[in-house]
């Protein structure tokens, strides 16, 4: 058994110092961004979120549900063809978004869900994947219609292309306050959730399988040491250029998700007879949710936070990886992103919770009754509590968690690292120095995250989430009549076999691409949309940062 060395003073002193900070910062923005209306039960943000849900379902005719088989039949690229414009096709995108997406948020993210909300929370998981499958739909389809095409081929689309157009009947300073606002919310939610959050997860797991509490892992020292070796990776990347390490993680991440996956199966089938029992728990819980600080709306509060960890769906980023599509149709893409909150919450998230229900450990419940007690209890995060259910049925696969766990964050950290960087620079200006300065403040607290306490991590990383949420689903709002339009066309073309067309090569088309084509996805003789910015680089510089006649 190894014995753990009590932590220098200075280590002591730093940790105390970190801790009282973020303690701070956590508190005062929390009570900020999760204010209560009188009368209403649950924060008005929580409320926005599940409200843009529903409303958006409702006013797409449940699209996520009747358009399965265009869906289906989009990604199979029956409506697209090599010589549309873009980058990759349908189902790259798509494979490319999931495998993103599937990661530290359905193994840890799960663990906490089930942990502060019960197995009811899976419950609302589940519910908030499919409406989310709509609002994923909405904000997809904007990151394609709005994107701009370069003469050299490459595309930029997201959110700071398309919130400027939803915001341009505000007053200026309005609309570049909001917009600024999202970069500042990408920026700290880049931060805690895209960043410290892996980093500590990542740790509890190592620390885990090395020994738990007896591990030589397990000391504010050795997390300081962990802490900077995983900086040092990161930033052999983002500093460094040494691509190699992203290209090694974006390989094995497809394959350490398969292996997750195939794991949680596994346990399921061999626990066959239970499997009533822990859809039983988690139908009860969604309601009663006994031991859950909230109770009932607290289960739904829980559940709806972790499902948009876990699938992104209206937080803005999944329109910037889905805007690089080849395609001519924008809401084509809207389709097909239907399928990634299906696969990442409805399939991947449920396995998880029914594989830590069915294996009811003695360590679920007694954290479940610590946090209840005392909600601030450090109890290692969802990601120990993943892996000990899984201890339960496969004794080794704990140890192979941990190396699934460190390529998702690695993974993870270097998308995030990027997409905090374009905010960073809408804030604080595009320029050498300013980059330089943002990477080596984001490896600071990679650092961080492995030191700080678990819950102060994920709340961090929730209060700024919702942000995003909130400014973005505003900007979604303004813009649902011009999808809707998009929507029907589509629609209808397909249904007169126009869209058909779309399939073909361009020389093969019997129809003009300009009477087949949304009008910003024809491109110029220089290659060009008519939208494509040469300053722009898509998340802010350039004339898309202010509001303009967009035709």
């Amino acid at each position: 058994m190894a014995e753990v060395v009590d932590d220098p003073q200075w280590v002591q002193n730093l940790e105390s110092t970190v801790d009282s900070s973020f303690e701070t910062i956590t508190q005062v923005s929390g009570d900020i961004i999760f204010f209560e209306i009188p009368g209403i039960p649950m924060p008005f943000v929580v409320m926005w979120l599940l409200a843009a849900a529903i409303i958006i379902s409702i006013y797409f005719g449940f699209i996520q549900f009747r358009g399965i088989k265009v869906a289906w039949d989009t990604l199979r690229g029956k409506y697209s063809s090599p010589d549309d414009p873009g980058e990759i096709p349908h189902y790259q995108a798509l494979t490319s978004a999931v495998s993103g997406t599937v990661g530290l948020g359905n193994i840890a993210g799960v663990g906490v869900a089930v942990t502060l909300g019960g197995p009811g929370a899976t419950f609302w998981m589940i519910l908030a994947g499919l409406f989310g499958m709509a609002t994923k739909f909405a904000e997809c389809t904007l990151g394609v219609k709005y994107r701009e095409i370069r003469a050299d081929g490459t595309v930029s689309g997201g959110p700071f292309k398309y919130l400027p157009v939803a915001f341009s009947k505000f007053p200026k300073f309005l609309s570049v306050g909001l917009t600024g606002l999202f970069a500042l919310a990408i920026l700290f939610f880049g931060v805690g959730g895209g960043n410290m959050f892996q980093a500590n997860q990542t740790y509890s797991q190592a620390v885990q399988v090395t020994g738990g509490e007896n591990s030589f892992l397990a000391s504010t020292s050795a997390g300081l040491i962990f802490g900077l070796v995983l900086a040092g990776l990161i930033g052999a990347v983002i500093i460094g250029g040494m691509k190699s390490i992203g290209r090694v993680t974006s390989t094995l991440v497809p394959l350490m998700g398969g292996i997750y996956v195939l794991a949680c199966i596994i346990v399921i089938l061999t626990n066959i007879p239970h499997i009533p029992g822990a859809i039983g728990d988690i139908l009860t819980g969604a309601f009663t949710a006994e031991g859950v600080t909230g109770g009932f709306v607290g289960a739904l509060v829980v559940g709806l936070t972790r499902s948009a960890f876990s699938n992104e769906a209206g937080l803005g980023s999944a329109p910037i990886a889905h805007s690089t599509v080849k395609t001519r149709r924008p809401v084509s893409e809207g389709f097909v992103a239907m399928f990634e909150p299906f696969i990442d919450t409805v399939l991947v998230c449920t396995m998880t919770a029914l594989t830590i229900v069915i294996a009811d450990t003695t360590f679920y419940n007694e954290t479940r009754e610590q946090v209840f007690a005392d909600d601030s209890y450090d109890y290692g995060g969802g990601v120990v509590v993943t892996s000990d259910a899984f201890a339960e049925n496969i004794s080794w696969f704990p140890t192979i968690l941990a190396v699934a766990v460190a390529l998702f964050a690695i993974s993870t950290l270097i998308t995030w690292s990027y997409y905090g960087q374009r905010a960073w620079n809408y804030l604080f200006g595009d320029t050498r120095t300013s980059t330089l300065i943002y990477r080596v403040v984001f490896l600071v607290f990679t650092v961080a995250g492995c030191i700080l306490n678990f819950g102060q991590v994920l709340a961090f990383a929730d209060n700024f989430l919702f942000v995003c949420a909130f400014v973005n689903l505003l900007g979604v709002y303004f813009l649902l009549p011009v999808i809707k339009k998009e929507m029907n066309e589509y629609l209808a073309d397909r249904k007169s076999g126009k869209l058909a067309e779309l399939g073909k090569l361009d020389d093969d088309k019997e129809m003009s691409v300009r009477d087949l084509a949304e009008a910003n996805q024809v491109r110029d003789d220089s290659g060009q949309n008519r939208l494509a910015d040469p300053d722009d680089d898509g998340f802010g510089a350039g004339g898309a940062t202010t509001p303009r006649d967009r035709r």
